[in-house]
Formats: structure tokens, C-alpha cells, sequence
């Protein structure tokens, strides 16, 4: 099998349905049942939800469990340089024969029917982990997550919920108690749910949600306390204390993120070896990740490169203040981003911080917002913008204006995706 036979399959599945989302899970029951319902032969799920930070956090239980010998399956989404990325059988990517073993079943016991495109994908994601041995499947939330593709786990070992902010309004409403009403659809009945540190309106709304469905909650300031201490991180819960390093992934949003991870990791037992490797041995590509190889070094030696997909105006705060850490040096954004985000509430928290921005479009995406748009957002935003024809004529501007400057290529993940397969 080649490359190009996943990829075949996955083009026949985006024309399965003219939106790209739709938000219902009737049609996923109808193909799970037509594949024999492979959701309930799953190994113990961890459902996560979410606004910020899902992946993250996941990453960070992943590396605590495999660190303590188990097998783990794992599902996120979107994407970055291939599909394979988003289906992790039992430590590993999905082969390409697999995967595309699965999506040809998929497509095929759908029988032209409408459906999503990660409608589908999840249901093959479902196929791969239920004919795999492992101990544990992570699943990340889509989008939302009461009527969300993942959300079809009756009996889930825990859920997780991080952070909640605004973002994909147009989805799941306009206002923070809205969409952390949509977060909580994931929680069942007798089911452990870790709270991550909410806004007073949000953890309203995950209290009641809990308290009519029966879900106990572990949450954070109520039931474990994390936090930054001299040159690591101080996590505590009712079993006691830990004395851990800091985050291997960068940024200070990241130890509330490793909280919620060992709030996890501490709810199965699992020693401190474990949950120290769990923070410090996570891997998450795009989050404000530092790029020392590939044509875009090489063509700027003096820069200091970092790649970040954040899009939504808390992962604007939450990048500004990690700048704002590094050591001083001129710092410069590329940036394209979709037509359906924030752009100004990203930018404004980035404007504080940056000496100046170019803006692209986002290639190869319909739904990219043009660089002029992003550009003239990004002057209301208090920035210095302009515009380039791409990354590598934006990132030679700043080359020829301040050659040893640190330079952000941010948000979106779908840019941060074209960066990583262009820049191999």
C-alpha cells in the first residue's frame, strides 16, 4: 500500500456530506451499528473535552500511562502533516495499511450515505482501537462534545474537561455558559471527571451539568492544587504531595494542563516515576514549538523560529505571556488564521508583546482568511502589519528588517500543519 491509498479513501469521505460539520449523532449510530458497534468493545476510555489544551493534556496522560507500561490507544484531531497523527494504535501511528483497511470498511458499510468527514474517520479510528490490544483509549473531543462524534462512549472510565473559553461560537453559542453547557455533554452517570481550572460562569454550569447527571467531579482549587515552584511544579491532592520538574512543553499554561494530567494519572494509581514522566515526557508538535532544522532555518540562520497553532483569544493570552518569559529579543509574527475565529481578540494580547506582524493566507484552505483581512485586523489589534505572498517571503522580510530577531508563525493549526510538511 501506498500513501495515496488513505488518501483516495479519505477524499471519496469529505464529499460524503456538503458541511464539514453538522452537529448530531444520528448518523454515527447508524454506521456503528452497521460495523457492529466497535464503540463498546473499546479497552477504558478517557474522554477529554474542551477548549485549550486537549491535546496537551492528553499527551501528558498518554506519556504517564506508556511510562508505566500500558498500552494506550489515543484520538485527536485535526491533523498537522498527515491523517496518520490522528489514530495511535497502541503507542503507535496507524500503518498505512491499516488505516486504510479501516476507512475502505468504513467507506464501504456506509453505502454513499451522508455523513462527516470525521463522522467517519471516528468511527474508523473506533475499528483500529477495538481490534488492537491496549489498556486504556484516549479520545479527544472534535468540537463541543454533547453532540460531538466522540461522544457515543455509554461507559467511560473518566472524562476530563480543560479549560473552557470562547471559540467556535457559530457551534456551540455565544456565551461561556453556553459552550461549557455543550463541554459537559460528555459527563455520564457514576463517571470521574477532572475539572481543570474553569471561569466562575463555566464551572457553573460543569457543577449543575454534573449534579443532574450523577458525575462526581475532581476539580481543580476544590479537590487538587497545582503550581509553579522555583524551577519545577508543585501538584497536590488529597493522597499527598509531588515535587515535580516543569512541563517539557513550554509556556506557563502548561502546569495547569500537567495538573490535570496527574489528577488523572493519581486517579489510577500510578506512581510518582510515572507522573513525573507524564510532565516531563510528553511530545505535543505546534505548541509553541521551537524549529531548529529544515529550509526555513537553514534560510535564516540568525532567527530564533517558533511554530504555534493557538486560534482563539485565550491561546492569545496564554502565548503573549510565555513571550514574555523568553529573553529579550525583537519579536515578529507571521500569522494566518480561518475566517471563523477571533482574529482581534488573538492579536490583542500579541500586539503587547510583538514589535510587528505579517500576514499570509493559509494555503491550500478554502476557509483562510486573505492576509490583506488578517493584516487590517491585525493594525486595529495596535500591531505594525503587512502582507506576504507566503511564510518564506514573509519570513525574508523580517530577515532583511532585523536579522537575528525571534519570529512566531501562529494561528492556526492548519498553517502550523503546511509549515511542518513543507519545512520536513
Amino acid at each position: 500500500m501506498t500513501a495515496r491509498s488513505s488518501d483516495i479513501i479519505l477524499e471519496r469521505m469529505m464529499a460524503l456530506h456538503p458541511k464539514i460539520i453538522d452537529l448530531t449523532l444520528d448518523r454515527m449510530w447508524r454506521l456503528l451499528d452497521a460495523l457492529g458497534n466497535p464503540q463498546d468493545d473499546l479497552p477504558p476510555v478517557i474522554h477529554i473535552a474542551g477548549t485549550n489544551g486537549k491535546g496537551s493534556t492528553q499527551a501528558m496522560i498518554r506519556a504517564g500511562l506508556e511510562a508505566a507500561g500500558h498500552r494506550v490507544h489515543a484520538y485527536t484531531s485535526p491533523h498537522l502533516a498527515r491523517f496518520h497523527e490522528r489514530i495511535r494504535v497502541a503507542g503507535s501511528l496507524i500503518s498505512e495499511p491499516d488505516l486504510t483497511a479501516v476507512l475502505d470498511e468504513c467507506y464501504a458499510a456506509n453505502k454513499g450515505k451522508t455523513i462527516t468527514y470525521f463522522e467517519i474517520t471516528t468511527c474508523a479510528a473506533f475499528l483500529a482501537f477495538a481490534r488492537a490490544r491496549a489498556d486504556y483509549t484516549l479520545l479527544e473531543v472534535g468540537l463541543g462534545g454533547r453532540l460531538d462524534a466522540t461522544n457515543v462512549i455509554a461507559h467511560p472510565k473518566m472524562t476530563v474537561i480543560t479549560p473552557v473559553s470562547v471559540d467556535h461560537q457559530q457551534f456551540l453559542g455565544d456565551t461561556l455558559g453556553q459552550i461549557a453547557f455543550e463541554k459537559a455533554g460528555i459527563l455520564k452517570r457514576n463517571v470521574p471527571c477532572v475539572v481543570a481550572p474553569q471561569e466562575e460562569e463555566g464551572l457553573d454550569v460543569i457543577e449543575k451539568v454534573a449534579a443532574r447527571v450523577g458525575a462526581p467531579l475532581i476539580a481543580y482549587g476544590q479537590h487538587w492544587h497545582v503550581g509553579p515552584e522555583r524551577d519545577g511544579i508543585v501538584y497536590q491532592d488529597e493522597t499527598g504531595l509531588l515535587d515535580l520538574p516543569k512541563p517539557n512543553l513550554p509556556g506557563a499554561h502548561q502546569v495547569m494542563n500537567a495538573g490535570a494530567a496527574l489528577a488523572v494519572l493519581r486517579h489510577f494509581g500510578l506512581d510518582n516515576a510515572a507522573c513525573e514522566a507524564g510532565v516531563t515526557g510528553a511530545q505535543w508538535p505546534a505548541r509553541m514549538q521551537k524549529l531548529a532544522t529544515g529550509p526555513l532555518v537553514e534560510n535564516a540562520p540568525g532567527i530564533e523560529l517558533w511554530l504555534d497553532g493557538g486560534h482563539n483569544p485565550a491561546a492569545g493570552e496564554a502565548l503573549a505571556a510565555h513571550l514574555t518569559t523568553l529573553p529579550d529579543r525583537p519579536t515578529y509574527l507571521i500569522c494566518g488564521m480561518l475566517k471563523t475565529k477571533d482574529i482581534g481578540g488573538y492579536l490583542r494580547p500579541l500586539a503587547r508583546v510583538a514589535q510587528g506582524l505579517i500576514a499570509v493566507s493559509i494555503p491550500g484552505e478554502t476557509n483562510t482568511l486573505p492576509a490583506t483581512a488578517t493584516a487590517e485586523e491585525a493594525r486595529a489589534a495596535g500591531f505594525d502589519a503587512d502582507t506576504a505572498d507566503s511564510v518564506p517571503e514573509a519570513l525574508a522580510q523580517i530577515v532583511s528588517k532585523d536579522p537575528a530577531a525571534r519570529v512566531l508563525i501562529c494561528g492556526s493549526l492548519y498553517l502550523a500543519g503546511a509549515i511542518l510538511r513543507e519545512n520536513g
